[in-house]
């Protein structure tokens, strides 16, 4: 009964408080906080930073400090004492986004906060900016009902979206700085909305940019086309080499025949989610779960070439990729990194000239479900969820810092869960967060901060 007493009171005042997290949410997409200078001043990321210290502080964090990360980019700490030998809980989020990709493609403009159809648009609403939302109305609903039980560090990244390894250097340097018992990454999410969610595995990832270079400049296609080797083609060629008839991804030494043996997606359900159009086919092999969270997938991400508009009869001198390999867990990424630069080596056609550079890299996580920490979120969960019980699942994207924390901190207890629902359309265009996700999350984590401390 007092469980169901303290839900009540947390609950209530989450709602409370609901109306000054939607404007603090806005004030946080507003910051156009993408950590690449080629694509937006450096200046909307330390904007970003300065607005979380400042909030820090407000909710009474000491030793708030802004950390120069290697990289070159920003990640925000901050210190909330608890009482006398209560456990320290680390709280993770990371401020900088995904760029807004084709903002005419947006409905309503990416860095400005749009409530529509019962949802809240913008980047970083979900995806992590409402993350870190979600941790400080957490905290405020304790502090208003008793207050802090535990020991709180927060830290926010400023460079996941990235993949720089610029907190996780630091981290490594300064191994004191986030050591706790439990961590809680907020940058994860529920399966579905309204089914509350902890994430079980991460794939990693590694990133690689590859060139091709077959002549000392471009030429005339009608009088060399046809003898002249195309570096454009060249690539395709390469690229293609990468999937197999059905789209599976086939890279030479690496085992794609995993399976999932957790909770299972069903397939037309990920066709709704993913909005595949009718009539095309979903790629791969074996369940959806088993391809999306246990076998590794390559995606090209972008290419260097002339675009339509301005393009010449010529036959390409050079041509460029950006290839990413989501590796599953169970597999190195170092391991997977050379695997896949070997395979692109080996498939450039004609003799071309290759070069090979490694953009970034992360290690697949799979954490410990059985744990303690693990039973207090079910019974947290159950109770913001109205009886419904947690699930455990998989997820496909990486986030390099747990397997850093994990290499720290062995003993440490590492949870995964956040706002990134599948309606929330995280790092494509329209992306949005549930206002009623965040609430039940708010809730969820206050009342499992208070079920470790019921438990030291």
């Amino acid at each position: 009964m007092a469980h169901e007493t303290a839900h009540t009171a947390l609950a209530r005042t989450v709602a409370d408080l609901l109306p000054q997290a939607r404007t603090e949410l806005a004030e946080l997409v507003g910051f156009a906080s993408v950590a690449d200078e080629t694509q937006f001043p450096k200046s909307e990321c330390e904007a970003a930073a300065s607005w979380i210290v400042e909030a820090l502080r407000t909710e009474g964090f000491t030793e708030v400090e802004t950390l120069e990360t290697p990289d070159g980019t920003q990640s925000v700490y901050g210190l909330l004492p608890g009482p006398a030998g209560a456990p320290t809980v680390l709280l993770y989020a990371h401020y900088d986004v995904q760029p807004p990709l084709d903002e005419e493609a947006w409905l309503s403009p990416p860095f400005t906060l749009t409530e529509r159809d019962g949802r809240w648009y913008g980047r970083g609403a979900a995806d992590c900016k409402g993350g870190l939302i979600m941790h400080l109305l957490a905290l405020r609903a304790l502090r208003a009902n008793g207050g802090v039980p535990v020991t709180v560090k927060v830290i926010v990244e400023g460079s996941e979206e990235q993949a720089t390894s610029g907190l996780e250097e630091y981290a490594q340097a300064h191994p004191e700085l986030l050591r706790a018992d439990t961590i809680v990454i907020g940058d994860s999410g529920n399966f579905r909305a309204g089914l509350p969610t902890v994430t079980s595995v991460l794939r990693g990832m590694t990133v690689l940019r590859l060139k091709v270079d077959t002549l000392a400049g471009n030429l005339h296609s009608g009088q060399f086309g046809g003898a002249a080797p195309d570096a454009l083609a060249a690539l395709i060629r390469t690229l293609g080499s990468l999937h197999a008839e059905d789209g599976t991804s086939t890279v030479d030494g690496l085992a794609r025949d995993t399976v999932w043996d957790g909770l299972q997606y069903d397939e037309e359900q990920f066709r709704a989610d993913a909005k595949v159009l009718d009539g095309v086919e979903l790629v791969g092999g074996g369940t959806v779960a088993d391809r999306i969270w246990a076998r590794p997938s390559v995606t090209v991400l972008g290419i260097d070439c002339p675009p339509i508009v301005g393009a010449t009869p010529s036959v390409q001198a050079s041509a460029a990729a950006l290839v990413s390999l989501r590796v599953p867990p169970g597999l190195d990424a170092t391991e997977a990194t050379e695997r896949l630069a070997a395979h692109l080596s080996a498939h450039v056609p004609w003799g071309a000239r290759a070069e090979i550079e490694q953009q970034g890299q992360g290690q697949p996580f799979r954490a410990d479900t059985g744990s303690p920490a693990y039973t207090a979120m079910a019974s947290a969960m159950r109770e913001a969820y109205d009886g419904v019980e947690m699930a455990v699942a998989g997820q496909g994207g990486s986030i390099p810092l747990c397997n850093t924390l994990a290499a720290l901190y062995p003993e440490a207890e590492i949870l995964l869960t956040g706002l990134s629902e599948p309606q929330a359309q995280i790092h494509a265009v329209n992306e949005s967060v549930s206002p009623e996700e965040l609430e039940r999350m708010s809730i969820a984590e206050a009342l499992f901060l208070q079920h470790l401390a019921a438990r030291a």
